[in-house]
């Protein structure tokens, strides 16, 4: 049960290579080196707006001043591309670190959807909380039984046998109106069994809590699971990629979806270049920018997912460690 609680523990203390902040990092980094390379050629068109203006100023002939308007157009015509270029390669970079993140996240759900099958196991160690499966405890009733005075006792129902609280009660009040035992005899009883009790009585409540609480995780995670597959499936759908995210990772389908990507984005800028379609090339803007902003709900969603998990889990620490 130790170790059981450790991996937990254990799993969100996320090594370098897994932790999504990295990506993050990554993400940041990149979209900062995108932002200078278009700064630098903002600069540049900036100057030749200067010059234009300065020529403009001074020119004497109409012809001059029409070539002069002319570029100037032409340089905010420019301006404007670069601004919708930059929007589309910072896109672009989010949308392939999501796209990452997705998959780093589907892993862990699916890690920790392996950790808490062994909620099985749990249940076992969740047996020895009951005094019944103990043959010292078993034995000392079945002792009982045979001894009891036929007219004084009485037999527990099995279903009220198998409760650890009536049973352990039936079996005081057997032990203490048994006439046909001698003091000595309930004295050595009683201390055969009652490290048993002990420990059986103070840990039941425990172990119950430790069990359905991490049954109630166990169900979260797998909601969790759920929506990073229908985020995945809204996060490509405007690649036109339909393949679900669970089979995407059996057939390690992640360079289809780059494809599909690249064929999105080479179609928003052919509809850039073209300067009547610019409603148009917003939208197609717009429906990549739009999956990423669900992710980042999604990832406010994940992290309260995991506190919560830490929470239960050094609450059971608690427990165990009493």
């Amino acid at each position: 049960m130790l170790f059981f609680l450790c991996f937990y523990k254990g799993f969100c203390t996320i090594n370098p290579e897994e932790d999504p902040n990295n990506i993050v990092d990554e993400m940041l980094f990149e979209i900062r080196a995108v932002q200078r390379e278009y700064a630098i050629k903002r600069e540049l068109i900036f100057l030749h707006l200067q010059q234009a203006n300065s020529l403009l100023q001074n020119a004497k002939t109409t012809d001059e001043k029409v070539d002069l308007l002319i570029q100037k157009d032409a340089f905010s015509t420019e301006l404007e591309f670069l601004k919708n270029s930059e929007l589309r390669d910072i896109s672009k970079i989010r949308y392939i670190k999501g796209l990452q993140i997705i998959k780093l996240l589907y892993e862990k759900t699916l890690s920790l959807d392996h950790h808490f099958a062994a909620v099985s196991t749990l249940r076992d160690v969740n047996n020895i909380s009951n005094p019944n499966n103990y043959p010292e405890f078993v034995e000392m009733k079945d002792k009982l039984k045979t001894t009891q005075d036929k007219r004084t006792g009485f037999d527990l129902p099995s279903l009220l046998n198998s409760n650890i609280y009536t049973s352990v009660v039936y079996s005081f009040v057997s032990m203490f109106t048994n006439t046909n035992t001698s003091k000595a005899e309930k004295d050595n009883g009683l201390k055969e069994v009652e490290c048993i009790l002990d420990f059986t009585l103070r840990m039941h409540n425990d172990l119950n809590t430790i069990y359905f609480e991490t049954a109630f995780l166990q169900k979260k995670n797998e909601n969790i699971s759920e929506a990073i597959k229908e985020l995945f499936k809204e996060y490509t759908k405007p690649l036109e990629y339909s393949t679900s995210l669970e089979d995407c990772r059996k057939s390690d389908d992640w360079d289809a979806v780059r494809k599909n990507l690249d064929t999105y984005l080479a179609t928003l800028d052919k509809t850039l270049e073209d300067n009547s379609k610019l409603d148009a090339a917003r939208n197609l803007q717009i429906n990549l920018e739009f999956p990423v902003d669900r992710l980042l709900q999604f990832i406010t969603e994940y992290n309260n997912f995991i506190n919560e998990g830490v929470n239960f889990y050094e609450k059971f620490q608690i427990m165990l460690s009493s």
